[in-house]
């Protein structure tokens, strides 16, 4: 009997919820895990690798493809609500150029 209770609890448990965020250049859906984040930190946007830090932000691939056509386009301007400067602008191309190209799966 009681080997039976153990395995009914283990089949009732649920699958845990994974929020899921959006890449601003691709607009491919993932785990908010799988992205980065960038946040607005005054009149700069800086990386928000554990995704706590307060303030506006923005999601973008782990591939520097996004971080390209997301700074190209000013995909990421919009989002955050601010103009970047060229240093900032720098800075953030160099660490995109530092991730991996993008696999294709589309």
């Amino acid at each position: 009997m009681k080997t039976l209770r153990v395995e009914n609890r283990q089949q009732q448990q649920r699958a845990r919820h994974v929020p899921e965020r959006t890449c601003i250049a691709c607009r491919r859906k993932a785990g908010k895990r799988e992205l980065i984040r960038l946040v607005r930190s005054g009149e700069a946007v800086e990386t928000d690798l554990r995704g706590k830090k307060p303030g506006r932000g923005v999601y973008l691939c782990l591939s520097s493809e996004c971080w390209e056509k997301g700074l190209k386009d000013n995909h990421i301007e919009r989002g955050l609500r601010i103009k970047l400067s060229a240093d900032n602008r720098l800075l953030l191309l160099e660490y995109g150029r530092g991730l991996t190209k993008k696999e294709s799966t589309k």
